[in-house]
Order: structure tokens, then C-alpha cells, then sequence
């Protein structure tokens, strides 16, 4: 299968030319970056050392689209859904573990998903998805708890809360009957009230180079279950988007997540 990776010389982009390595039915056949990149011409393999691929670093997604089979990406919202567009037009599969869509973006993805194969998730990592599984039933048996969501990352991350942590929040929310917009409080600096019954707290932290972490708190009167996720390196999530682009190679156009990945429903 041949493989194209997006964002190739950011930390996710070199996590996954580095698990590809390994897979003896995975062939690496073009690495994407932003126009004028310094990297561009250069061999992959010199982002993360060994032997070489022979590949060199392109920054012309049309020609690097064109001849793969799906393409990983970890890049921005607006670089997605532009990648999103070519795939479709070219019939080419894509796994994109961006975060930060705005719903206008999202709802062009979900478009794009009539004719083309994609897979968006904002945590790859198999973990992560299944204690995602294991909130919505503990949400669902648990009407009454507090629900909190804490989440720590890398000072380098732009958003906040992260992609995972809205996931966690939307799957409580839904599991209760309720829309986690409605529900959802990001700051608590200007009140002077008692927690909101059936309100989702978050918390985000962002400090040194925490891959990822991310913790649930139900909360009942007298007990308290905790769910939580320790990323202790990026080939989690490698591994995991390596997974979701073998998933797609025989599947019919439309919209996966991890879930379907992973057989979850």
C-alpha cells in the first residue's frame, strides 16, 4: 500500500515516516509540506535519519495525492479540507487526525465524504477511542455525576481544549441526552456560583512537551471513577493512523471514524 504523509516535517509527519519503516506492507510514496519549505527536494528519510527512502519532499499536493493510495495528515484545518478536495476529486483515501475544524470545515468534510473515502479522528491512538467507548457507558450509567474534563499538552499546541478532549465532552454529553454545547463550561474566572447540575467542566493545561494526556472525573457524592489516557509518545497516534489508512483501502466513499476502525459499532 502506498502511503503519503502530510505535514512531513512536523511531529506527527516525522512520528508516522518513522512507524512506516517498520511495515512490511506499507511503502512510503510521497511527503507533503507548505510551499517554500526548506525541506522540499531533499529525501524523507533525512527528517528522521536512516536509510533512505527515495522519496524526495514535495510542497505540490495534486502530484503527491495523485500517486498514493491515502494520505495521512496532521496539518491544519485548512490544509485538510484542501487535501480533502483534491482526494476526492482524485479518488485517493485520507485519514486526517487534525484538529481545530471549524463546523463550516467539518460540514465540508462530511461533503466531501459522498465521493471520497476519509477517515477523521482527533486522537488516533486505539486508547484513547476505546476509553472514548468506555465514557459513553459509564456517562449513560451514571446520570447524576460531575462530569470534568482535564487535558494536558505540549506548550506548543494551539488549541484548547484539544480535539480529544471535545470528543470526550461530546460523548457524555450525547450519552446523557444533552448537547455538549449547551452543557459545556471552558472558564470559571468571572463566576461566583455552585457547579451546574449536568454542566461538563474542562480544564486545559499546556506546558512543556506533554504529548498528550487526558483525564475524565464522573463524580457522585460518595465515589468518584476516573477514566483516563497517557500518550508517552507520538507513535501511538502513528500507529493508529497506519491502521485507519489499511481500513480504508477497500471501503466504499463516506465519512469513518476510529470507532469503525476499530470495530466498535
Amino acid at each position: 500500500m502506498r502511503i503519503a504523509v502530510a505535514g512531513a516535517t512536523g511531529r506527527m509527519g516525522r512520528a508516522v515516516l518513522a512507524a512506516l519503516r517498520a511495515q512490511p506492507d506499507i511503502c512510503l510514496s510521497g511527503a507533503l509540506v507548505r510551499g517554500g519549505d526548506p525541506a522540499c527536494g531533499r529525501d524523507a528519510a533525512e527528517l528522521i535519519g536512516g536509510a533512505p527512502f527515495g522519496v524526495p519532499v514535495s510542497d505540490v499536493p495534486e502530484e503527491v495525492i495523485a500517486g498514493c493510495d491515502a494520505l495521512i495528515d496532521f496539518t491544519r484545518p485548512e490544509a485538510s479540507v484542501h487535501y480533502a478536495e483534491i482526494g476526492a476529486r482524485l479518488g485517493k483515501a485520507l485519514v486526517i487526525g487534525t484538529t481545530g475544524f471549524s463546523e463550516a470545515a467539518s460540514e465540508r468534510l462530511r461533503a466531501l465524504a459522498g465521493k471520497g473515502r476519509l477517515v477523521v479522528a482527533a486522537n488516533m491512538s486505539v486508547g484513547v477511542n476505546l476509553a472514548l467507548h468506555v465514557l459513553g457507558i459509564a456517562a449513560r450509567a451514571l446520570p447524576d455525576a460531575d462530569i470534568e474534563i482535564l487535558e494536558a499538552h505540549h506548550r506548543h499546541k494551539v488549541d484548547a481544549p484539544s480535539g480529544t478532549a471535545l470528543r470526550l465532552g461530546e460523548v457524555a454529553a450525547a450519552a446523557r441526552g444533552q448537547r455538549l454545547a449547551e452543557v459545556a463550561v471552558y472558564d470559571r474566572h468571572d463566576e461566583r456560583r455552585a457547579r451546574i447540575p449536568g454542566s461538563i467542566g474542562f480544564a486545559s493545561i499546556r506546558a512543556g512537551e506533554i504529548v498528550g494526556e487526558h483525564r475524565v472525573y464522573l463524580a457522585l457524592p460518595s465515589e468518584r471513577l476516573e477514566i483516563a489516557h497517557v500518550a508517552d509518545n507520538r507513535e501511538v497516534f502513528a500507529e493508529g493512523a497506519l491502521r485507519a489508512a489499511r481500513f480504508l483501502k477497500d471501503r466504499p466513499p463516506g465519512l469513518y471514524g476510529m470507532p469503525d476502525v476499530l470495530g466498535l459499532r
